[in-house]
């Protein structure tokens, strides 16, 4: 009996990641929004943001990232999808470029037409 649960008490459940895709400036803010609603520890790697607690399962994980994405308002041009134990925030396809609409500079109106004569 004890050589059957070190086998299986040694089994380690993958770490929980957040692959943060092109938002590497919110990183931060997503460790400290992770940490004080899951009451946890994350540490932070070059691209990706981990968490160490085997309690938390990933689709908790997943809830409170898109809760961050929700509150930050990044919800119009990103959104999470979850991989296995990574949680990604992806970009939507559109959203690549920030293009502002010119406003045209249409003719002015005359005396006569803006009075409706």
């Amino acid at each position: 009996m004890g050589a059957t649960r070190l086998l299986f008490k040694h089994k380690k459940e993958p770490q929980l990641q957040v692959d943060l895709g092109d938002l590497q400036s919110e990183k931060e803010k997503l460790s400290s929004f992770l940490e004080s609603r899951l009451k946890t520890v994350v540490s932070q790697g070059k691209d990706k943001v981990t968490l160490n607690d085997e309690k938390l399962s990933s689709s908790e994980l997943f809830h409170a990232v898109k809760k961050f994405v929700y509150h930050r308002g990044l919800n119009a041009t990103h959104w999470v999808s979850i991989e296995g134990s990574t949680v990604k925030i992806n970009r939507f396809k559109g959203q690549d470029k920030k293009k502002e609409k010119q406003k045209k500079n249409g003719s002015h109106q005359t005396l006569t037409q803006s009075w409706g004569l």
